[in-house]
């Protein structure tokens, strides 16, 4: 039976605004058309003079007060005042005051596997601010292979968003109506990155020789190209020996794709894309295969950017050897969560700037739709939350264990995904000009996650019960105090589309390297035509 927490949140996703009271804290949601200082917002909603804490960028962290007006950051500086009457103070004094998260990785509303993921854009946005989460960059997928299509569908359903968000494109055929669609995207639409699916074989994979026109086009158009790295192939293969063997539950889905499959696939993509002299970005990256493979790349001075998931940091796959179905399916995703020993390995990789930023590939499903595969793990719709607990498990597993500075913290959970998708520093910076994306984390205190706190509308939690230190107290959207005290104060349709040129600093050095590379050919050869 639904809570009337759950029913709230249903009902303002697709009606107006209401005002809204719940039986626990976690989801009250104050009168989402509210301006009243008592409803989070403060002074005339515009004005916010942040006082007491500690600042903290990718660069530098510094003692100052943080004035916000019209939803940007207009001065940062010690001693701030005042100076009139419809200023709402926050005092800071003893916490952290952070750019809002931006999660370069999500699944809101997205068809998959017979089913739609549970989260939509108002509850997945619920879900964001609640954690920290400011931004996030959804998959468009396209609709029988039309990017113009999938893209107005996905219009469509960010119609009801509180956040804001850009958008990746999929590309799942090829032809010239693809690349030329693709073209626009990026020139009149602002997306800058496309995403080729190595596996799902029937539905989503592409073949190596659609990857490589992909990535030609990705590099004539400045847009990064992205890869989920597994072999399909060899997947199909696996899947079927674990039924031939009589393994039908969710520890199939586990064996049936081992991580030497996603070393495989991540190599392959690698080559080819310094076969074509393009940046490469490949998400979800879930073993120490995949990852040495990055380093290597990196190592001999490719440009390959590495996206660990939350997940794939901090869990490990004897969960889905659970008995219980219902607990042992909810933690299928693709790539597994891989055995005890990848997540520390991981969480080294990215203190150590070999991994550069960190997603969630939150994708979440019910535990009736994870139920569709109960006689068959290839039926489980594949999927993992994480879009409200990253920033909480990122600090409290690498910043409270010394594993990464506060300022590695911001660099990976949002000024290196503002970078890489050019939208820095109007996006990832407390900076002068920047957008009022702000959180207020207090260190001191600790938190417990779970389903019945949660704001997705998924009834399970794959970090049910995970406890650790450092809460995030206030979330600032666009200069809006948005989630305070335990209360939202969000508005279906509030959101905003944010596009991101191409041409980021991932591209720099790339005509260099292409001209010292034809410089290097010392061909044609001329020769005189040979006699008879």
């Amino acid at each position: 039976m639904a809570t009337p927490c759950r029913l709230v949140l249903l009902l303002l996703s697709s009606l107006l605004s209401v005002a809204v009271g719940a039986t626990h804290p976690a989801h009250e949601f104050c009168a989402a058309a509210g301006r009243d200082a008592g409803c989070g917002g403060g002074g005339d909603g515009t004005r916010i003079l942040i006082k007491g804490g500690t600042v903290v960028n990718a660069h530098r962290a510094e003692e100052a007060d943080v004035y916000i007006e019209g939803g940007v950051v207009v001065a940062i500086r010690p001693n701030i005042p005042v100076g009139a009457d419809n200023v709402r103070v926050i005092d800071a004094t003893g916490k952290y005051v952070m750019p809002g998260g931006i999660d370069p990785h999500t699944h809101l509303e997205m068809e998959f596997m017979g089913t739609v993921t549970i989260d939509d854009f108002f509850s997945g946005h619920a879900a964001a601010l609640a954690g920290g989460t400011t931004m996030h960059i959804d998959f468009v997928i396209p609709v029988n292979g039309n990017l113009t299509a999938g893209l107005e569908s996905y219009k469509q359903k960010a119609a009801k968003s509180a956040m804001d968000y850009g958008f990746h494109m999929a590309i799942t055929k090829w032809s010239d109506e693809v690349a030329r669609e693709m073209e626009v995207m990026v020139k009149e639409h602002g997306i800058n990155s496309f995403k080729f699916f190595m596996a799902y074989k029937g539905s989503l994979m592409v073949t190596d020789d659609l990857l490589l026109q992909g990535l030609q086009k990705c590099k004539s158009l400045g847009a990064l190209a992205m890869v989920h790295a597994e072999n399909g192939d060899a997947v199909a293969e696996g899947q079927k020996w674990m039924i031939d063997l009589g393994i039908t539950g969710p520890e199939g889905h586990a064996l049936s794709r081992p991580p030497i499959l996603e070393g495989e696939a991540t190599a392959r993509a690698i080559r080819l894309a310094k076969f074509i002299n393009t940046p490469l970005y490949v998400v979800h990256v879930m073993s120490i295969d995949a990852m040495e493979e990055i380093a290597k790349a990196k190592r001999e001075g490719q440009k390959v950017i590495g996206e660990p998931v939350v997940s794939g940091l901090v869990l490990d796959d004897s969960w889905l050897w659970d008995p219980d179905f219902t607990i042992a399916s909810k933690y299928v995703m693709s790539p597994p969560i891989r055995e005890a020993g990848h997540g520390k390995a991981l969480q080294a990789a990215l203190s150590s700037g070999i991994l550069q930023l960190v997603g969630t590939d939150h994708c979440t499903f019910n535990s009736t739709q994870k139920a569709f595969g109960s006689d068959d793990f290839r039926k489980i719709p594949n999927g993992v939350n994480g879009i409200e607990e990253r920033m909480h498990i990122i600090w409290d597993s690498m910043v409270e264990t010394g594993k990464i500075s506060v300022t590695d913290y911001v660099r990976v959970t949002s000024a290196e995904c503002a970078k890489i998708f050019n939208i820095y520093p109007r996006k990832g910076a407390i900076l002068e000009g920047s957008d009022a994306d702000i959180i207020i984390l207090n260190p001191e205190r600790s938190f417990v996650m779970g389903a019945h706190t949660h704001h997705s509308r998924s009834n399970t939690n794959v970090y049910e019960g995970r406890k650790g230190k450092g809460m995030v107290e206030v979330t600032i959207s666009r200069g809006r105090v948005v989630w305070e005290d335990g209360v939202l104060n969000i508005t279906p349709g509030s959101g905003r589309y944010v596009r991101m040129p191409p041409y980021g600093y991932v591209f720099d050095g790339i005509e260099k390297s292409d001209a010292a590379y034809r410089a290097s050919l010392r061909a044609p050869v001329q020769r005189g035509i040979a006699a008879a």
